[in-house]
């Protein structure tokens, strides 16, 4: 073989070598760092922008895609100890014409983490207010759209501030009082009576934790591999002791029931959409929703738990747009009657 044909094998074969070697590197040695990338790349390929939103010395971390047009915006709420990102498995199933925004909740990821800010959900709706004013996002009334604590938030802002909000979808929130005792419900009194509440079971610190935590949110059984777990971990730990503090914050007697105390004040079309298999927060909480708000829509998903932003994604998009259009649809006939 000619020598320079050699050469260029070789050069070729060492450059193809360096990524594969950097990625078994980072999965083995810095998980964490890879779930990073992971997001940075989804990020970036659904043509999500990340941005910075500031509100006298308090700052807001959002990802956008879209602008706003006719059809309203929508805003996404996370839940408790999670980020902006995991809204990506739905906006995969979005259309690239809508504008879409999610936000870091008060203390999550890229928004500012103080320790005399107000963590109460009316706290996190006040703060949520604040930052829809300040890339006036409220200059037409905008969808909202919120999953379980981040489901809570939602629904107070959406009685709060009513002239913000057109429509809200609510995903498993919390807030509600059940007839119906779920498994997260039941570990926490077990760990009350034993005094052992620092042993919170959505805020792991192994991964055999991390794998309980997401066998409990899910009905769906991921097979997560080891490393990823402990990516998922490490990505967490840092923020461990204020999830603790959040966590006692948003289940005192202040913010327990918020969502409950304040369905009557919510008087745009609402959306639930809930798993029936939730072992965080039970089912149930769906009736106590649709039978207080005038014109709820009640979608209970089969064979799917609390995470049915990750579990289903495809159809709780579809469930969106077309509560969206048959609310156009609506508004339509309206106009022309």
């Amino acid at each position: 073989m000619d020598l320079d044909v050699l050469n260029m094998f070789v050069i070729a074969g060492g450059t193809l070598a360096i990524p594969i070697l950097a990625f078994v590197a980072s999965f083995l040695l810095w998980p964490s760092a890879l779930i990073r990338i992971y997001y940075w790349y989804w990020r970036r390929a659904l043509g999500m922008q990340v941005r910075y939103a500031n509100y006298d010395d308090y700052q807001f971390c959002y990802s956008y895609r879209g602008r706003p047009g006719y059809r309203p915006s929508i805003l996404m709420l996370h839940g408790f100890s999670a980020h902006k990102d995991m809204w990506l498995s739905i906006v995969k199933f979005l259309p690239k014409n809508l504008h879409l925004v999610c936000v870091d909740m008060p203390g999550h990821e890229g928004t500012t983490r103080s320790a005399l800010d107000d963590y109460s959900i009316s706290g996190q709706a006040k703060r949520i207010h604040q930052f829809v004013e300040c890339i006036n996002l409220n200059k037409r009334p905008f969808h909202l759209v919120g999953t379980s604590m981040g489901g809570n938030v939602a629904g107070v802002y959406a009685a709060q501030y009513p002239e913000d909000v057109c429509s809200l979808t609510l995903i498993c929130p919390a807030g509600l009082p059940s007839t119906t005792d779920s498994k997260f419900i039941k570990q926490l009194r077990e760990l009350q009576e034993s005094e052992r509440i620092d042993r919170i079971p959505l805020i792991p610190s192994t991964p055999e934790e991390m794998a309980d935590m997401l066998k409990l949110c899910s009905y769906v059984r991921f097979k997560v591999p080891q490393q990823i777990l402990q990516g998922l971990v490490d990505v967490r730990i840092p923020h461990n002791d204020f999830y603790r503090k959040l966590f006692l914050e948003i289940v005192k007697e202040k913010s327990r029931h918020c969502l409950h105390e304040n369905m009557s004040k919510i008087k745009v079309p609402t959306q639930v959409i809930w798993g029936r298999q939730d072992q965080v927060l039970d089912v149930s909480g769906a009736s106590v929703l649709s039978s207080a708000i005038p014109d709820c829509h009640v979608y209970i998903l089969e064979n799917c738990g609390h995470s049915v932003v990750v579990e289903r994604p495809r159809k709780t998009a579809n469930l969106i747009l077309e509560f969206l259009a048959l609310l156009h649809s609506m508004d339509n006939n309206k106009k022309q009657a």
